[in-house]
């Protein structure tokens, strides 16, 4: 289990799309990178374009606390099931953080339904094809939510 962090201590993550890459970023050093994907259909923050947004976010809710990992969650509550990658859909597992835009052309965000999820395609992470939202690894993703909390700097940048 990863020890919990030092609350006094600015952190946020950064998110590359060109690199799909997750980093949390310590005192403006990075100290933990993820694989992630991001979506197939480019960047933006149209509703229904099941694209992901750009630009300054913060992690608005925290779901999953200690469930079962690669539980699929369905309208953000646990369904009892495990996904598998030899399901072709693409679930919502283990953890949620949700995310809220902070800036006027991504403040729909929270209402578009963008999160960073595990997934139960891990096979394909590092390629950008989800439906808007971050996904990233099972594992990870726990990983993560034990080190960031709800208002939490997220950074989502075509670099």
């Amino acid at each position: 289990m990863t020890q919990p962090r030092d609350e006094s201590t600015p952190i946020e993550l950064r998110i590359s799309i060109p690199r799909q890459r997750l980093e949390l970023v310590e005192n403006g050093r990075v100290v933990r990178s993820y694989v992630v994907s991001t979506s197939r259909f480019g960047q933006g923050s149209e509703p229904g374009s099941f694209k992901t947004p750009l630009g300054r976010f913060q992690i608005s809710d925290k779901i999953g606390d200690g469930a079962e990992p690669g539980m699929i969650f369905k309208s953000r509550v646990a369904t009892g099931r495990i996904g598998s990658p030899l399901e072709p859909d693409d679930f919502v597992q283990t953890r949620i953080l949700w995310l809220d835009g902070r800036e006027a052309h991504n403040a729909n965000t929270h209402g578009r339904y963008i999160y960073i999820h595990g997934t139960n395609q891990e096979p394909q992470l590092g390629l950008p094809v989800s439906h808007g939202c971050i996904r990233m690894g099972n594992a990870e993703v726990a990983e993560l939510f034990e080190l960031v909390g709800e208002g939490c700097g997220v950074w989502i940048l075509n670099d």
